[in-house]
């Protein structure tokens, strides 16, 4: 599992230092530049397709590393 976390950390997307829930709109927005509160707007209308949309943010929250590296995931199932 290791390799898998390390490989998680070595990607260029952190949750945002600017965050409000779980910071995947923060970290999108600072790794591509774009305006925070945009990227929000753009999140909160993807929420209208359920199916896809909060699954798809709270497998984000879980596997994308906060700005210390640390991994939500990783944590729950006490890797670190």
């Amino acid at each position: 599992m290791d390799k898998f976390f390390n490989s998680l950390r070595a990607f260029p997307l952190r949750r945002g230092p600017k965050r409000m829930v779980a910071g995947i709109a923060g970290g999108i927005a600072d790794r591509f530049g774009w305006d925070v509160t945009l990227v929000r707007i753009g999140l909160l209308l993807a929420f209208l397709l359920p199916v896809v949309s909060i699954p798809l943010y709270l497998v984000l929250w879980l596997l994308i590393p906060d700005q210390n590296g640390t991994i939500v995931l990783e944590r729950l199932i006490g890797q670190r």
